[in-house]
């Protein structure tokens, strides 16, 4: 029964040492030949009426004239650059997809002159947004090359909302635009996609839009979660990159598709939620590839369709993501205890408020949520002091029984009941705080408001580690930088003196181990955000002195 507060410490070590394995795990891509092939959805589609077109040339809706086929020398794609208070991003007329998507509010790393955050980069040559027929090019032709109807090269949206239509006829006759809107305080873009049957046949190609991204920018490892995902049926799924291989195929009321990562995210959002299906596939060059596929509507010639969107390219902010609309919030998990984790976040943002610091917000909200859990904590050292009063007895116990384990156990057990002491009492108390650590340490991870937050000193970003001066060589185990991880270093020196302020386990074997919790802490944690190491921090500082002042008070 002694026993129990080692084997808490042990399975808090293995919790933390699974979290360390998943956290820096490789992923397995699959590979472009690994494609399923796509099943189409029969499923009633909710875009608007057909309506009758007038086709130049033609005396009557429905009546044509073939297309112009003389041969011209290609003009080469004109791009489109669409600046906004909040982003930057390029339209090529080559298939009317997203070249570049660049976020005005952020950047790629901590320095002043860093380039600023982007979405979709030269890393991605397939681009984003573009448009297909399940998953193939759109009417046979792979790179369709769109016309802009603006002369210029350049939009500016500062006051007022503007449009840009790209607009390409097939070699069959079918007419395709796609419209964009752009509105200046807000990063939702309006996407409407028309297909107008310029030709005699009836068209039946279902159409499909994919949004892509390079597998593992975030440094090629995974935190928390990182890949596509929707919210279908009511409920959001996610599918990690390396189960994409065993099931890439998934249908249902979808409401919105992304691709995401540790702090932004990539959204496609149907003006009203229809039966579609979205399939994954990872390209060559590691990239993610998640597709929207309609389901299949017929056209008639003279008959024109359309399919209206809206694109969230942005932060995973949620506050921003909740004014967006759609239920776009839930695109944000902090896992198991997601409950606590958002009130924790809204209440670090309510103190960033009135004190503009992130690290100052993280220190209130431990010191809160230690005085919330003050009562549990007294009961637990309350209990350790009383367990560490009896050690001497105990001791006796063990040499005068050494060679009967059995007795042993009987006399410590009738000592305790003898005291009235429950040897679990110290170790419960800190198993009900386990659920509080858990929804800090993924909001702490995962809250874009810590990206690049400086604290003070050298802490200049309360999302990465913390590292004093920078190495010319690696370290075995650290990631870069390499430096000297200090916050990391006093706090593994702060488990060291709680560890000694506890009762010591019977079995020297156990007591040496126990004393090897805190270096291998302080070596898992020496790659851990220093928002969370803060945390941990001032939680052990606090602890300590919970802990002295009840082992003074019980003396």
């Amino acid at each position: 029964m002694e026993q129990g507060r080692v084997v808490i410490a042990i399975a808090l070590s293995l919790a933390v040492f699974l979290i360390w394995s998943f956290f820096f795990a490789e992923k397995t891509p699959i590979k472009e030949e690994d494609r399923p092939s796509r099943v189409q959805d029969k499923a009633e589609s909710s875009a608007k009426i057909a309506q009758p077109i007038a086709v130049p040339g033609s005396s009557a809706p429905g009546k044509t004239t073939k297309p112009d086929t003389t041969i011209r020398p290609p003009k080469p794609p004109r791009t489109i650059e669409i600046d906004t208070p909040l982003y930057l991003l390029n339209i090529s007329e080559d298939g009317a997809r997203v070249r570049h998507f660049d976020l005005k509010d952020y950047r790629e790393t901590v320095e002043k002159d860093s380039p600023r955050k982007s979405l979709v980069s030269g890393k991605n040559p397939h681009g984003a947004l573009w448009v297909g027929n399940g998953g193939q090019g759109l009417f046979g032709v792979e790179s369709p090359l769109f016309t802009a109807n603006i002369l210029s090269d350049k939009v500016v949206v500062t006051d007022q909302a503007a449009d840009v239509v790209f607009s390409w006829t097939s070699p069959q006759g079918a007419i395709v635009e796609k419209r964009f809107r752009f509105e200046p305080k807000t990063y939702l873009i309006d996407m409407t996609i028309t297909i107008k049957n310029g030709s005699d046949t009836l068209l039946q190609n279902p159409l499909s839009i994919s949004l892509t991204k390079p597998i593992g920018e975030e440094g090629g490892k995974a935190y928390g979660f990182e890949g596509p995902s929707a919210l279908m049926d009511k409920k959001v799924e996610r599918i990690e990159i390396k189960k994409i291989k065993e099931n890439s195929n998934y249908s249902g009321n979808i409401k919105w598709m992304a691709i995401q990562d540790r702090y932004f995210i990539s959204t496609l959002i149907p003006k009203e939620a229809q039966k579609a299906q979205m399939n994954l596939v990872v390209r060559e060059n590691n990239i993610l590839e998640a597709q929207y596929l309609m389901p299949s509507v017929a056209i008639e010639p003279g008959m024109e369709q359309h399919f209206e969107y809206q694109l969230f390219l942005g932060p995973k902010n949620t506050r921003i993501l909740k004014e967006a609309g759609y239920d776009l919030e839930k695109a944000i998990d902090f896992g198991m205890f997601d409950f606590i984790a958002k009130p924790c976040v809204w209440l670090m943002n309510f103190l960033y408020g009135f004190i503009p610091n992130y690290g100052v917000a993280i220190i209130i909200l431990t010191l809160l949520s230690k005085i919330l859990l003050w009562p549990l904590g007294n009961k637990s050292y309350k209990s350790m002091s009383e367990m560490k009063r009896l050690q001497p007895l105990l001791s006796e116990i063990r040499e005068k029984y050494k060679n009967d384990k059995k007795k042993v156990q009987q006399e410590t057990m009738n000592l305790y009941k003898t005291y009235k002491i429950n040897p679990l009492g110290g170790c419960l108390p800190m198993v009900a705080q386990i659920p509080v650590f858990f929804a800090l340490y993924r909001m702490l991870y995962e809250a874009i408001e810590l990206r690049h937050a400086p604290f003070f000193g050298w802490i200049n970003d309360l999302s990465a580690p913390d590292r004093l001066f920078r190495f010319g060589f690696s370290i075995p185990f650290m990631e870069p930088p390499h430096g000297i991880p200090v916050l990391t270093i006093v706090m593994g020196a702060t488990m060291l003196l709680q560890q000694k302020m506890s009762p010591p386990p019977g079995d020297p074997g156990q007591a040496k181990m126990m004393m090897l919790m805190p270096i291998v802490f302080t070596f898992i944690f020496i790659n851990f955000s220093s928002g969370l190491v803060l945390y941990w921090l001032v939680n052990n500082i606090l602890s300590i002195a919970q802990q002295y002042y009840v082992t003074k008070k019980t003396a």
